[in-house]
């Protein structure tokens, strides 16, 4: 009998429970930013296949095992923000692989570009050894020493999710519904078959650490140049009125939001002006002054390299 999710782990006071049937838990998480969903799976006795779907911006999380787990974690799309103790951060992006013991998971997370899609399979090492032994006779995972081997270190494991294993989780988003439970399973033990080879020095990749300082400062220049973006500012002159240096500046903007500067602004000034062409009946002129562009050639240059269709064919798509 698989023991209840809430015997194995403290989700925290900010989440709410709201469905729950033989297969299937929903959680939503809300806060003052946005809200996020958590459809988990059992799959087998202690061991959870949870998909994740957040829309917000920060979320104080205090989750907590109440036994020894691991927690596997696939970035589909998005970007995780991890706080430490230590008071620095680290970012989990598309593609990532993270696996750690979650016992540094209570501060919180962040999501910077305020959505996250993804997926997170949470194994339960001693419920889950006892009955993958009798379920599987013959096969041989050893679970205590995947999370020695991946959870011993105090820094979560990541890796870029290449072939060898990004098939395994683009199945699992896809999967038909009447189909789901089996196909999870064998996924699984595909997955834990694959993690029992993978060499943890040569596959797994160190990240850098941003002291939180520098983690404010850059949030505080994103607000800044989103509020003010209609106006071309200098990088020279952020790093003057935010008093950080150019080249911290530069690292930790792109480790935070996963681009530079200046191509999270032209995204941002497109979808801006993606907006106007929908809902407003403004000319292409006024509505690239308002974001940044006097020259309106240019500006429907530079939004049909990110749109990938012209101002005017953009609009027309909406009438």
């Amino acid at each position: 009998m698989n023991i209840l999710w809430e015997e194995k782990a403290f989700y925290g006071n900010n989440i709410t429970v709201i469905k729950r049937d033989e297969e299937c838990t929903v959680y939503k998480m809300k806060d003052s930013t946005g809200e996020g969903t958590m459809t988990c799976y059992k799959v087998f006795p202690g061991i959870d296949l949870m998909y994740n779907d957040f829309h917000l911006e920060n979320c104080s999380s205090e989750f907590l095992p109440k036994v020894e787990m691991m927690g596997i974690d696939h970035c589909r799309e998005g970007r995780i923000e991890w706080e430490f103790q230590s008071g620095s951060y680290m970012y989990l992006k598309e593609g990532d692989l993270q696996i750690n013991s979650r016992n540094h998971h209570a501060i919180g997370f962040g999501l910077p570009l305020k959505h996250y899609h993804g997926i997170t399979v949470a194994i339960y090492i001693e419920e889950a050894s006892k009955n993958l032994s009798t379920i599987f006779q013959g096969l041989s995972i050893d679970l205590p020493a995947l999370y020695d081997k991946f959870c011993s270190g105090k820094s979560p494991f990541i890796m870029r999710a290449k072939d060898s294993i990004e098939h395994i989780f683009s199945e699992l988003y896809t999967v038909p519904d009447n189909i789901r439970i089996n196909y999870c399973k064998i996924k699984i033990l595909e997955l834990l078959l694959f993690l029992t080879v993978v060499d943890v020095k040569t596959k797994g990749e160190e990240r850098p650490y941003f002291p939180k300082n520098q983690v404010e400062t850059v949030k505080e220049i994103m607000m800044h140049i989103t509020d003010n973006v209609d106006k071309n500012i200098t990088l020279e002159e952020l790093s003057n009125q935010f008093e950080i240096s150019l080249t911290s500046m530069k690292k930790c903007f792109k480790g935070v939001y996963g681009a530079s500067i200046h191509t999270y602004m032209r995204s941002y000034r497109m979808q801006m002006a993606a907006l106007m062409l929908r809902e407003t009946n403004e000319s292409i002129t006024a509505i690239a002054g308002k974001v940044g562009y006097q020259n309106s050639s240019k500006f429907a240059s530079a939004f049909k390299k990110v749109m990938n269709v012209s101002p005017s064919e953009y609009r027309k798509t909406f009438v």
